[in-house]
């Protein structure tokens, strides 16, 4: 049991300190100045106040035993603290780093005051892991005769992976880019997620037996009724990967970009790999649409590429600062979080909405997108390259989500243009070809509470089938979707395989 009274003794809550701003844009490593173990991480952990109904867990997809691995914290009995961990999670070094902290915003001191450091003691234990030499490859004791072919690599990818290749099963992993780990590799800037935490792990499934493919594309360089065919089980966890556009006049004009075409370029750099679309910031006007995490790490990313300014439009207003109504205890607070790239510079406009583009003669559209802002046009030269945004202010109205407000045009100058509103649905035109699967309403690919998909043997795990959602689910819906494929292809369909979600699971949240 924790200190039933360190939450008393241990008020003030401490975080990480991240290095000077004018010395960490200049790099690609990790914000912080501080790392592993502190003074005071122990001091810290004693605040968690191992309560008898512990939010904490509910508030987390993966169920981690929070109040358990805190209270090894505190007493510094780190290789205890990391199996507790590990047995609920297969990546804490990404979810101790990028993960919004579910876990806190559910948790019970969190009411009165700052909640429990939960984030940062699972980043300490399993640094500390890695460090003291805790974490080893886990092969399995038997192998049975059954294959299972994952196709990418990807949080949920990676997690149904390893936990199907320690029940025993043959698992190759395929990945159409040159690298393992899906969006974790190109998609997170390093600052954020440094990749030789990837590396590492990845040597780790390797070691335990998992098979890794890359540059291979399922669809082009093997077909899907192909890999069907070659494996007793196929796990589909390709991610939600079509962009939400903004198909309205001026979008064709050169310089308006996803941000998705964007930061992985900027990762491929970093670490000498020719990119795809050679996007570049330096020295130019940058507007980013889109005030999200991805919006964020667009900021930073075109910071330190050496943009001229950089502006960030979202169509809501600026959160609160405190739990608002619409989002009570337990649930997760929409309440303003600054960023570490939004300390670096750059300028965010809230309120701001998005009609149309300019820049051509063709006929004006009103087209609204969530998450972004109103340009009333693009602003074109005389090459067909952007030059500038206009944009408009709105505000709550009464016959729908905003109103703009007369008066309050202007036109944002602008060389590049970044695209950031969100993600559609996974990209599905071969798999539908070569092997038809049924899609939900949404353009995921439908699944039962197994994760089955229509097709015998193909499940479907992350975001394909849940849609645009968060690493830590990611993880949770591979796990579980391992434990789905163990039974499906075990003889006495079971699977001692843990299961923390059911496909249909969502989080616990109140509508705006």
């Amino acid at each position: 049991m924790g200190d039933p009274r360190g939450f008393l003794k241990v008020r003030t809550r401490r975080e990480l300190a991240e290095r000077p701003v004018e010395e960490r844009i200049k790099d690609w490593f990790d914000v912080h100045a501080e790392t592993g173990l502190q003074p005071w991480t122990q001091t810290q952990a004693a605040r968690c106040m191992d309560c008898g109904t512990p939010f904490c867990m509910t508030g987390c997809p993966l169920g981690n035993l929070i109040p358990e691995w805190n209270d090894l914290v505190r007493q510094g009995k780190w290789e205890d603290a990391y199996n507790r961990l590990s047995m609920t999670n297969n990546f804490p070094e990404v979810t101790g780093r990028i993960c919004p902290a579910l876990c806190e915003q559910a948790c019970v001191l969190g009411i009165h005051q700052p909640p429990t450091m939960i984030k940062l003691d699972e980043q300490t234990i399993i640094d500390q892991a890695w460090d003291l030499d805790y974490v080893k490859p886990l092969p399995p004791q038997r192998l049975t005769d059954q294959t299972v072919a994952v196709v990418g690599s990807g949080p949920a990818g990676l997690a149904a992976a390893q936990q199907l290749t320690r029940a025993g099963h043959t698992v190759v992993v395929y990945e159409k880019d040159d690298a393992i780990g899906g969006l974790m590799r190109y998609g997170i800037p390093n600052f954020k997620l440094e990749k030789g935490l990837l590396d590492r792990r990845v040597k780790q499934m390797e070691a335990e037996g998992t098979r890794f493919r890359t540059n291979v594309e399922i669809g082009k360089d093997i077909t899907w009724d192909d890999l069907r065919d070659r494996y007793d089980a196929v796990v589909v966890a390709i991610g939600s990967r079509v962009p939400r556009d903004m198909k309205i006049p001026g979008r064709e004009l050169d310089g308006i970009h996803f941000a998705l075409d964007f930061l992985p370029d900027a990762t491929r750099r970093i670490f000498g790999v020719k990119p795809v679309h050679d996007i570049t910031a330096k020295d130019k006007h940058v507007i980013v649409i889109g005030g999200g995490d991805t919006g964020s790490d667009c900021l930073g990313t075109s910071i330190r590429q050496g943009a001229k300014d950089v502006t960030v439009l979202q169509i809501m207003p600026k959160e609160p600062s405190s739990r608002p109504d619409n989002s009570p205890w337990p649930t997760f607070a929409r309440t303003y979080q600054k960023t570490s790239s939004m300390e670096e510079g750059g300028e965010y406009i809230y309120s701001t909405d998005s009609v149309n583009f300019e820049g051509t003669e063709e006929e004006k559209a009103k087209v609204t997108i969530d998450n972004s802002t109103t340009a009333e046009g693009f602003v074109a030269d005389e090459h067909g390259h952007v030059t500038g945004l206009k944009v408009v202010s709105v505000a709550p109205g009464e016959n729908g989500p905003f109103t703009r407000q007369p008066g309050t045009e202007r036109v944002l100058p602008a060389d590049l243009v970044l695209i950031s509103v969100g993600f559609l649905h996974p990209d599905t035109e071969t798999i539908l070809d070569q092997l038809p699967v049924e899609l939900d309403k949404r353009g995921n690919i439908a699944r039962n509470d197994k994760f089955a998909t229509s097709q015998d043997g193909v499940f479907v795990c992350g975001d394909a089938g849940r849609g645009q959602s968060l690493v830590v689910w990611a993880i949770a819906e591979g796990r579980s979707c391992a434990a789905a494929v163990d039974e499906y292809l075990s003889s006495e369909q079971t699977s001692e395989l843990p299961a923390p979600i059911k496909a249909s699971q969502r989080p616990m949240m109140l509508p705006r």
